[in-house]
């Protein structure tokens, strides 16, 4: 049944066809010929103009369609482009942004170095650092191979930041001085009034929160106020004395009006560490 109106469909769509061409070829004759009444030739050019927009309007379609779909890939690649292009800029601005801080970094360490005049400094950067011991210990890019001994001094920025306790041929572990765990090696160290007194301590403790190295049981009544200077003081024969610490951030006081606990802000950023230098002696 479906096909018989299929072929109904079929023949009727050619009949029609055959009589809008039969139409339009009297409309050609007629047009040559003056005698003819305007009255038929003009019916013949309006069915003719039916027919072609009946068949221009699917035709149309099918293009306008593939238009769309040739203008919907174009737009897809170019997002793809710019898309691409916006990751570049951003990685590009990451890999300058990082440059810019190691740049930073190096000429901190270029300046320390010309500061340790009594030292051969040795410039290394910091390899790993693990999140469980992160202000306690780090790993170095230099060992023995470059003159680096157990106990040397670690300067970073423009202060002191730990010793090394440990050397291999190519690398080191550094003791940070603010290590809170139980078997590490007390720092010994000094604040120096305005009036050139000094108090003599060792490193205590290190607050996170503040970013603050500790010093307590202290027991000198000598006054001490803050932006003093703290420096190693050299005793206990580990490290060398003088080298810069910090400055004085806060003073605790006990009940008679004596320096109980003082806290100092460390010269250098320990949690931010990516050059270090060795004062080799």
């Amino acid at each position: 049944m479906q096909k018989f109106f299929f072929n109904r469909k079929l023949v009727i769509v050619i009949i029609v066809l055959i009589i809008s061409f039969g139409l339009m070829s009297v409309s050609v004759a007629v047009r040559n010929k003056k005698s003819t009444p305007p009255l038929l030739q003009q019916f013949g050019n309006d069915v003719a103009g039916a027919v072609d927009r009946v068949i221009a309007w699917p035709v149309n379609g099918l293009q306008g369609a593939s238009n769309s779909v040739s203008d919907l890939l174009n737009t897809y690649q170019e997002n793809q482009k710019l898309k691409k292009q916006v990751d570049q800029l951003a990685q590009a601005k990451v890999n300058a942004q990082t440059a810019t801080a190691e740049n930073k970094q190096l000429r901190k360490e270029l300046k320390l170095n010309n500061s340790l005049t009594a030292y051969t400094a040795v410039t290394a950067n910091v390899l790993t650092r693990t999140p469980s011991s992160w202000m306690n210990q780090l790993v170095i890019s230099k060992g023995a191979t470059a003159g680096i001994k157990k106990n040397m001094p670690v300067m970073s920025q423009s202060g002191l930041i730990g010793r090394v306790v440990e050397v291999n041929q190519t690398n080191s572990k550094v003791e940070l001085i603010s290590s809170t765990s139980s078997s590490a090696d007390k720092f010994a160290i000094q604040v120096t009034n305005k009036a050139g007194s000094t108090v003599n301590g060792i490193v205590t403790g290190y607050d996170k929160s503040t970013n603050l190295i500790e010093m307590g049981s202290v027991t000198s009544k000598t006054k001490i106020k803050k932006g003093d200077k703290v420096v190693t003081s050299g005793l206990g024969g580990v490290t060398p004395k003088g080298l810069y610490v910090g400055t004085v951030a806060k003073v605790k006081q006990d009940d008679y009006g004596l320096a109980s606990e003082i806290e100092i802000t460390p010269a250098a950023n320990l949690t931010d560490l990516t050059v270090v230098t060795v004062a080799v002696q």
